[in-house]
């Protein structure tokens, strides 16, 4: 849920501000997502942008985002950094007090400003990071937090997490697993619009189909990912119809297949198969088959790996074989691109 988006309004009720939805009608939306979200066992997150346009301390002139980066009348008013850091600090303060757990905290962002600009990178140590990080941690021992208060936060290939758990790359799915240079796996975790924008724009019908994206969540799972699909509401607080349809085909793909998404990861086969994708739990390997081809499916790298093979969908035995040997089934699956998984047991 976003509490603060760029624009500085607050969907919260901040004692530290009139600018919000507390003072213009009332309500604090953010209060009232979090109880609805628990009411149903689902765990809740808090999108807090760093930037802030309404401020008066925040930087406006020069600034390579804020919408009066050009305005000359606004190039030598006078800004006092410190106030503002105080303000985004007091604000994450209440987000971590008052609402009970948070799970997961998404700030945002970090960049680099022009170097003729005179303004300084928007980055770690001007956001007192460590200090943040500190603060969020004491309140809220067990939230999950992203890596966007350092730049470089939303590349396919960052394989250092400076603050947070888990790197975030935007509009773009990594081309592999994302590994530090000693080879350890980095936790990401992609975020993509249904269609062309983040906000509801009522001519935007630019949908991505649902096979795609259940191509693209396969893909991330694969790949040691997770995958955001934003899907932005109207006005009235509804989906658009064909958002609605697009949910509604992942949802039967997910009742039918989630058990190769949920709690799965990259599989130890590295080197993706032509006709789709591994994921793995344990000791279970899900092939994910979209590109079925003719004749027999070559499964690369699984001789002798594998006991039995079972499809997601119906629990029939998959027949496997070995160098044109029929192989003893004892339990495995696989997955289709529409309705079908299967799933293969391999021994470790």
């Amino acid at each position: 849920m976003t509490a603060k988006h760029h624009d500085g309004f607050c969907l919260f009720d901040s004692k530290l501000t009139d600018y919000s939805t507390a003072h213009t009608i009332g309500r604090d939306l953010v209060r009232e997502y979090i109880e609805a979200f628990r009411s149903v066992g689902l765990k809740v997150g808090i999108y807090y942008s760093l930037l802030d346009w309404h401020h008066p301390d925040f930087p406006e002139y020069g600034d390579i985002f804020a919408p009066n980066r050009h305005n000359l009348s606004r190039k030598d008013v006078p800004k006092n950094f410190d106030n503002y850091l105080k303000y985004l600090h007091g604000q994450v303060r209440e987000l971590m007090t008052n609402y009970g757990e948070i799970n997961n905290l998404w700030l945002d962002f970090s960049y680099e400003n022009e170097p003729d600009s005179g303004l300084p990178a928007m980055t770690d140590s001007v956001w007192h990071a460590d200090e943040l990080i500190k603060m969020v941690r004491e309140l809220q021992p067990n939230v999950v937090i992203n890596n966007r208060l350092s730049i470089n936060n939303i590349s396919s290939e960052v394989n250092e997490i400076k603050y947070g758990d888990y790197t975030s790359p935007e509009q773009i799915i990594p081309p592999k697993t994302i590994k530090t240079d000693q080879g350890k796996l980095v936790p990401w975790e992609a975020c993509i619009t249904i269609n062309d924008h983040w906000g509801f724009v009522a001519q935007d019908h630019n949908y991505k189909d649902a096979r795609t994206l259940i191509y693209t969540l396969v893909e991330c799972v694969s790949k040691n990912g997770n995958l955001i699909i934003n899907v932005a509401p109207s006005a009235k607080g509804t989906f658009s119809s064909e958002a609605d349809h697009i949910l509604s085909d992942l949802a039967d793909w997910m009742t039918i297949n989630q058990e190769s998404i949920v709690g799965c990861t990259n599989s130890f086969i590295e080197e993706k198969p032509d006709w789709g994708w591994y994921t793995q739990n344990g000791d279970k390997l899900y092939a994910h088959i979209f590109e079925r081809g003719i004749g027999p499916i070559r499964f690369e790298g699984l001789a002798n790996k594998v006991d039995y093979g079972q499809r997601l969908d119906t629990g029939a035995d998959i027949s496997l074989e070995t160098h044109g040997k029929q192989k003893p089934l004892k339990t495995t699956y696989f997955t289709t691109c529409r309705k079908a998984s299967y799933q293969m047991t391999k021994t470790l």
